[in-house]
């Protein structure tokens, strides 16, 4: 059976998701219950019964380069690997030797290239140990260095082979090797109880200057980040799982936890913190396997995001379990438990969210170019040559119908309307007709009729609807919602009774967007009242100029009227003006090819974006509250760019993405709206009234307009229904009995 985007992880490959396959099933197979349990009893880190079984498997080395002695599969491979890793909860230490290997990776330099510690490393026969922070200090005397201070919890000491750490050195920090025989290491009791931590002392240590690694500070978060990042992916994969099964199992009430909304929706945030994560972590190790100059920035973000993240899921876990998560018996506490201990390696979140803000307002910008396979180029040129020839016609309207008959506006319908379009194929249009400038036409709700009629209407349909909307000559309303049933669309009212020739319909619909200028609507109406709620509905498309529409628009908080009621008193629509069978149109409303369409931003432009945000920020003074805000933002604005990027690749790939473009929708949703509210509490007096000079009137625009994302196409509680119900398997909401 296919599996969702939700259940495989941080990969977006084939070959990704074989590999998190395998080292799955070691893990359920080798990291028992019983070794667990007897590794929280004894207290005893360095004994891993397992450690064999797993060098045996061949992961120490993913992310080392061939030029190295490693397998030169990166960082994400190795992400990609350690989710399951965290998920079974290992102990031992993996985690901190390939933290060290990937440290020595990037340090590798001549004339002492740590050779044989990287080789020891890789293949399991030394471990290692890296601390992020330290009060080492080191003189240079002669070209040796000698070392004073301390470390504290330096995962993976105990027993490691090779101990870098931090030493201020002439008042520079740099990251030097030790070896364990310098350093008095001292076991430190840790929250993590399955795994041991050590206090490092150095007295006087002398060690040669050759042992100091050319690599920077920032590089190093930065794989921590990456590789402690994973491993926390992998505890909130657990607890996602663990909370969701036990929803759906535990009874009370009379029914499965998971039906009442508290739980569910907090179900659905913690699957959504997870996919989040995930995305944050696969944008770092990506950008840092491709050693971009933005791969620290990438880096940060996902810092800021998953050692957080896990915390919180993990709580919810204990949460969702009540009483039964909180005792010794149950493993929920340990996987708290290893959250707040990987979270404690990356530091304060006041220091992880400063380095966000201050990469962003460096003037770096990170990159949303998709990586795409070499069949791209081909497909590339052919369309730009095609998209030339429209881009040279001048009068705008005969552009406007290049762009509609050649299919180019909704390239997944299936010619004539579209171009049949693949997923790849819909990224190079995408890419290409933003390089050419071209003004593509606003369909608006258009999109979704024609998604509705090419798929169920007739000919006639198509040919007097479907091609003059994507020429723009029509526009659009979408008369669904209904006083009494806004995102119930099944329990509408609007009746449609049969004549000859047609049907009459009477009823009421509301927040119908631009119905006041729309010339055709998408109707639903019920035509069988005596059938179920999802049946006996049938959908219809409706001339507005038709006697007996009156449309009355609803004045917003803004003070325009995008919105409107509309009241529909015995009107009139033909037979020929069904699509699809009669009693099936929650059917056709439901199954149009927009799951085909490959979208590249999931973002709401029309709100405040990162792009408002940083014009705000820039150059002006900010508290250190407000830098720790902006940089929250701004990580949680590339959290959903890279969500779209990763849909996308899974399309590309074959996969459903469902419920992962519905976490991007969500998150997309929300964004702009505290964006808009950062900029309008830091303006102050500004924010509320206008001042010339300040970005008052923008500012507030945007804010009172922002309320109304997260209703609109489904308010944010019905999308915590749909994610918990979709992604997680919730049981779905008691029907309502009278």
């Amino acid at each position: 059976m296919a599996r969702n985007s939700y259940e495989l992880g941080v990969g977006v490959s084939e070959d990704h998701l074989a590999l998190a396959d395998s080292v799955a099933g070691f893990v359920e197979r080798t990291i028992t219950s019983e070794i667990v349990r007897a590794a929280v009893e004894s207290r005893d880190s360095d004994k891993v019964p397992y450690w064999d079984a797993l060098v045996g498997q061949d992961l120490l080395s993913l992310h080392i380069g061939e030029d190295l002695g490693g397998q030169g599969a990166g960082l994400v491979t190795l992400a990609v690997a350690l989710e399951p890793l965290g998920r079974g909860l290992h102990t031992g230490p993996f985690v901190s030797t390939v933290l060290a290997s990937a440290v020595l990776a990037q340090a590798a330099i001549a004339p002492f290239r740590f050779d044989t510690q990287l080789a020891g490393l890789a293949d399991g026969s030394l471990t290692g140990a890296v601390a992020l922070t330290s009060k080492l200090t080191a003189v240079s005397r002669d070209g040796i260095l000698v070392v004073d201070g301390t470390a504290d919890g330096v995962l993976g000491a105990l027993s490691a082979d090779v101990i870098i750490a931090p030493v201020l050195i002439d008042g520079t920090q740099r990251w030097v090797a030790f070896d364990p025989v310098d350093l008095t290491v001292t076991v430190q009791e840790s929250i993590d109880v399955l795994r041991g931590t050590a206090a490092l002392q150095a007295n006087s240590v002398e060690i040669s200057a050759d042992r100091v690694l050319d690599v920077s500070s920032e590089r190093v978060r930065s794989l921590a980040a990456v590789v402690l990042g994973a491993e926390a992916v992998g505890v909130m994969s657990w607890c996602v799982a663990t909370a969701s099964e036990y929803a759906k199992t535990r009874v009370q009430f009379g029914r499965p936890i998971g039906q009442f909304q508290g739980v569910k929706h907090k179900c659905a945030q913690m699957g959504i913190a997870l996919e989040k994560a995930r995305a944050v972590l696969w944008d770092a190790a990506s950008a840092l396997d491709r050693d971009d100059d933005t791969a620290d920035y990438a880096a940060s973000i996902a810092a800021l995001i998953i050692p957080d993240a896990a915390v919180q899921v993990a709580q919810e876990c204990i949460q969702v379990h009540g009483g039964i998560g909180f005792t010794w018996e149950h493993d929920a506490h340990l996987y708290y438990r290893r959250a707040l201990a990987l979270r404690g390696q990356l530091g304060t979140r006041d220091t992880r969210a400063e380095a966000v803000a201050d990469y962003a307002l460096s003037g770096l910008t990170l990159s949303s170019e998709l990586e795409l396979p070499p069949e791209a180029e081909t497909l590339r040129a052919a369309i730009r040559s095609e998209l030339a020839e429209i881009a040279a016609i001048d009068d705008e309207d005969d552009q406007l119908i290049a762009l509609g008959d050649g299919g180019w506006n909704l390239p997944h319908l299936p010619r004539p309307y579209g171009r049949s379009a693949t997923p790849l194929e819909q990224v190079v249009i995408a890419q290409e007709i933003k390089a050419s400038g071209i003004q593509m036409p606003q369909l608006l709700m258009g999109t979704w009729a024609v998604g509705a009629i090419v798929p169920h209407g007739d000919d006639r349909q198509k040919q007097e609807l479907v091609v003059p909307t994507l020429r723009g000559e029509l526009v659009w309303c979408q008369l669904f919602s209904e006083p009494g049933a806004g995102s119930d669309l099944a329990s509408l009212t609007t009746k449609a009774t049969k004549v000859d020739g047609g049907w009459r319909v009477t009823g009421q619909k509301i927040w119908t967007t631009v119905a006041q200028f729309s010339d055709w609507a998408m109707l639903i109406a019920r035509t069988s009242p005596d059938k179920p709620k999802h049946e006996g509905i049938t959908y219809f498309v409706l001339d507005m100029t038709t006697p007996g529409i009156t449309v009355r628009p609803l004045r917003e908080m803004t003070g325009s009227a995008l919105f409107n009621e509309v009241f529909l008193d015995d009107v009139f629509i033909p037979d020929e003006n069904v699509v699809g069978e009669v009693d099936q149109g929650w059917h056709v409303a439901r199954t149009t090819l927009a799951g085909e369409r490959v979208a590249l931003s999931q973002k709401m432009e029309a709100y405040a974006t990162d792009t408002d945000l940083l014009r705000f920020a820039t150059d002006r003074d900010l508290s250190p509250v407000a830098c720790y805000h902006l940089g929250e933002l701004m990580a949680e604005s590339r959290a959903v760019d890279v969500i779209g990027s990763r849909v996308v690749l899974k399309q590309l790939s074959g996969i459903d993405v469902s419920t992962t473009s519905s976490v991007g929708k969500l998150l997309g949703m929300a964004l702009g709206q505290a964006i808009s509210e950062y900029v309008v509490a830091e303006l102050g007096t500004a924010g509320v009234v206008s001042v010339p000079g300040e970005r008052s009137d923008h500012a507030m625009e945007q804010l009172i307009a922002g309320r109304a994302t997260t209703i609109y196409g489904g308010t944010t509680e019905v999308q915590l229904n749909v994610i918990g119900e979709r992604m997680l398997g919730l049981p779905r909401d008691a029907t309502a009995t009278t």
